[in-house]
Order: structure tokens, then C-alpha cells, then sequence
């Protein structure tokens, strides 16, 4: 009898370097690749359009891979405690294979269909595949999980790393199975703002092959570039349609200073991973125990404004606009408006963590959370929390002088002189209106003052810590 497996994808979303789907090929006849359209992920706690029409596009792109190959993607709704089982017990699975992830979600769903498949005689097989290394490894010298950054990129460095694997050449489904459909669902714009391309994995794969290709090599000097500079690939990592071991094993074989510094970067995201999976309550409460009191105001009026883009402070609002057109925003600006969110307007970084989760293309949990804390100042690998209160108008004199980024989001300060654009409202009258930009109606007064919003932000947590 020809041996049947099901391979359960999740956010792996590809042929190429995939553990679990190259064990089921080599291991059975057959596979059947899975895919369970779960009401949670569609309208979960951090919904969103954007990143739900990415993750179909993907899901398109993966069915066709498939198809190539001889199989198709199966696609069910419903919970997958429920679905994997029964996608197995129809086909006679002897196994079910799949990628581990890090979240308290994706953990206990994991042990839901684990038991499901124990009840009903399945072997359920969770492989790596999601991270560079096993991130469960790393431990201090004393055992315990890591919780600063640079003892684990140097633990991190000296890991195992597994093959990169080649994509199965074929692929047989069980006869008579109905592979499903996908549901229309929001779909993406057919162009996708610099640096992205389309979803799915050959988007991906090209994408990674042009990054390699030349501009990693200057990463090490541009990456704080608010245009420009960095690779674009956090949307395909995201969703598994490009292998961050693979995209690691390449960036190293490319080798120089660019390549090395993007590699480091790759660490950051298998170091949040790491803390999300020791540290589960981190998706909810603040690592550092003596900030969970820390006093948060509740303004949804200044917050509509921060989600808006309309704080009065340019580079703030550049950010939050790139964000809501593109799906993404670049690192430096989102220290900036992080920053901007808790320590300005001390509103609760949960609520940033949670807009930045629906509108994200590369929103992860584990990522997400971590930077949501680490510009908070609140969770692991801490510094001191004043030497994370970003000064809005001298990040934008520092990362965007000639005002290019933030012209680009912000057009009604387009005509602004390069000296006045950081700070707008410092023209005279007459400046604006040779400007064409009249503070408070062409272009919000700033919401807050900073000088003095830092200064409460620091009585904040101080009273905090010293509690």
C-alpha cells in the first residue's frame, strides 16, 4: 500500500528550503499539502486587509509551485484541532508534518491538533523552519533563557545551522482528492510601493536574488536610509515564501560588511522569536515586571491622530502614512513614531503593538511585540528608558535632511524650506503662505510639545521604576 502524508502549512509558504514538506516527500507516496482557512486568522486579534490579501496572494503563488510539481494546494475552513484530522483520517495519513512557530496562539493550536491526531492514530511530525537556528537552544551560562541581544547573536553564531534543502521535483496527491478553493478575499494593488514586489515565493525568490545581488553591500552604511537601503523582504520572511536560513546561508556566501550587518539583522528576528517562546506572557504584559504600572493616559483623540499621520511632526506623520499606503514603514521611523506614541503622548504601547499588527504586511507576533517593548522600554534587552525617547525633529535633521522621505508622505510640505521643514511651525506668516502651507489648515499644529512631554515621560518612569 503506498504510504500518505499531509503536510500542514501555516506561514511557510513555499517549495524551497521547506524541512517538513522535503520529509513528507522523501518519506511517503503521498502528500497532500494543506492549508486551513481559520476564521482567527482572518479576523483575529490583530485583523487586517493588507496582510490577509498578502498571505492569499502567497497561498495563489504556493498552489501553482505545487501544481508545477504535480500536486495542487488543499484548501479547508474551520478550526484546524478539527480539519487536520479529518484531512488526515480521508486520505489515510500516516503522518502530518509541519512548521513549528513561537506564539502562545500557535503553540496551544499546535497541542490542540497534536492531541486530535494522537486520538485518531496520526503521527504528528513539527519540524524547523521558520527561523535561521533552533531558538530554543540558546541559554545563558547559568541555563536560564537569554534576554539581551548580544550574548544571543554570539550564542546565536556558534549554533548549528541545518542544509538548505531543494524543492521536491515531485509531488502525488492521493487519487480522487478535491484540492479546494480559495476565497476571493482582498487582494493587494498590482503594484506594491518600493522596495516590495508581489507576494508568493517567486516575487520572493527574485527579490532575494536582486538584493544579493548588489545593494546588500551597502546595508552596512544605508540601512538607516529612510529610502532606500534596506531589502524588502520582511513581507516574504513574514510569511515563509522565502526561508530565513536560506536567506541567511546566501547573505554569507555574498560575504563583506554589508552582507554581515543584514545577517545581524536576521539574528534580531530569531532573538525575538526566542524571547516570545521562553517568555509567553510578553504577549500581553510588559517583561519588565516593575513597568506594569506604569501610568498610560487614554486619549483615542491623540491616538486617531498618531494613526492618521497628522501629529504636526513631520517625520511622525511620514511614517504613519507610509505605513497606511504601503503595508510597511522602515525601521528608523518606526523607533520614531514608537517613541512619538509612548513616551510624547504616553499612550499604552499595546495600542501601537495593535495598529501596527493590522496594518503590517510583515506584522509577526513575536517581532512586533519585541519592538513594541524594546522602544517602550519595557521589555527585554533594556537600556536605560531615556536613552529611547526619540527627538522627532532631530531624527528627521539626522536620517532625512534633504526632506526626500518625508516630502514623499507628507506633500503638503512640499514648498517648506529644507531649514523650516523639521519644524513647520517655526515659519513666520508670511513664510508659510510663500510655502503654501498654512500651519493649522494646510498642515496640523503639533499636537504636543516634546520638551515638555519628555520631561513627564521621564517623571513616569521614574515614579514606575522606583515603585
Amino acid at each position: 500500500m503506498p504510504s500518505t502524508a499531509v503536510v500542514w502549512f501555516r506561514r511557510d509558504l513555499r517549495v524551497h528550503d521547506h524541512p517538513a514538506l522535503a520529509a513528507a516527500a522523501e518519506g511517503h507516496d503521498r502528500v497532500v499539502p494543506l492549508f486551513v482557512l481559520d476564521e482567527r486568522l482572518l479576523h483575529g486579534r490583530f485583523e487586517s486587509g493588507p496582510r490577509t490579501a498578502f498571505m492569499l496572494g502567497s497561498l495563489r503563488a504556493l498552489d501553482a509551485e505545487l501544481r508545477r510539481r504535480g500536486g495542487a494546494l488543499c484548501v479547508r475552513s474551520g478550526r484546524p484541532e478539527e480539519v487536520v484530522a479529518q484531512v488526515a483520517a480521508a486520505v489515510g495519513a500516516e503522518a502530518v508534518h509541519w512548521t513549528s512557530d513561537v506564539s502562545p496562539f500557535a503553540r496551544r493550536r499546535d497541542d490542540a491538533v497534536t492531541a486530535a491526531l494522537r486520538d485518531a492514530g496520526v503521527h504528528g511530525r513539527p519540524h524547523g523552519g521558520n527561523h535561521c537556528a533552533d531558538v530554543s537552544l540558546p541559554r545563558t551560562k547559568a541555563g536560564r533563557p537569554m534576554t539581551v541581544f548580544t550574548p544571543f547573536w554570539k550564542a546565536w553564531e556558534r549554533l548549528e545551522r541545518r542544509d538548505v534543502l531543494a524543492a521536491p521535483e515531485r509531488i502525488r496527491l492521493p487519487p480522487g482528492l478535491a484540492p479546494g478553493s480559495l476565497p476571493d478575499g482582498p487582494r493587494l494593488e498590482d503594484e506594491l510601493p518600493a522596495p516590495f514586489c508581489a507576494p508568493g515565493e517567486p516575487a520572493g525568490r527574485a527579490a532575494l536574488d536582486a538584493w544579493l545581488d548588489g545593494p546588500v553591500d551597502r546595508y552596512a552604511d544605508r540601512h538607516d536610509d529612510l529610502i532606500g537601503g534596506t531589502s524588502g523582504l520582511s513581507p516574504h520572511l513574514r510569511w515563509g515564501s522565502i526561508s530565513a536560513r536560506e536567506v541567511e546561508a546566501r547573505a554569507r556566501e555574498r560575504g563583506g560588511e554589508g552582507a554581515a550587518a543584514f545577517v545581524r539583522q536576521l539574528a534580531w528576528r530569531d532573538f525575538y522569536a526566542h524571547v516570545l517562546l521562553m517568555h509567553p506572557g510578553n504577549a500581553r504584559l510588559e517583561f519588565q515586571a516593575r513597568y506594569r504600572d506604569l501610568q498610560w493616559d487614554d486619549d483615542d483623540e491623540l491616538l486617531q491622530a498618531w494613526c492618521d499621520g497628522r501629529t504636526g511632526y513631520p517625520l511622525v506623520d511620514a511614517g504613519m502614512r507610509q505605513l497606511a499606503a504601503s503595508g510597511w514603514m522602515h525601521n528608523r521611523a518606526r523607533m520614531v513614531v514608537g517613541s512619538f506614541l509612548t513616551k510624547n503622548l504616553h499612550l499604552d504601547w499595546r495600542r501601537g503593538e495593535w495598529w501596527f499588527g493590522r496594518m503590517l504586511l510583515d506584522g509577526e507576533p513575536a517581532q512586533n511585540n519585541g519592538n513594541w517593548q524594546w522602544i517602550a522600554s519595557t521589555g527585554v534587552d533594556p537600556a536605560p528608558y531615556f536613552r529611547r525617547m526619540f527627538n522627532p525633529v532631530l531624527q528627521q535633521q539626522k536620517f532625512d535632511p534633504g526632506g526626500v522621505y518625508v516630502r514623499r508622505w507628507v506633500p503638503e510640505l512640499a514648498g517648506v524650506p529644507d531649514d523650516r521643514l523639521a519644524e513647520p511651525w517655526t515659519m513666520s506668516a508670511g513664510q508659510q503662505r510663500a510655502a503654501g502651507c498654512v500651519i493649522g489648515r494646510d498642515y496640523p499644529e503639533p499636537v504636543v510639545d516634546h520638551a515638555i512631554e519628555r520631561r513627564a515621560a521621564l517623571e513616569r518612569y521614574r515614579a514606575a521604576g522606583s515603585a
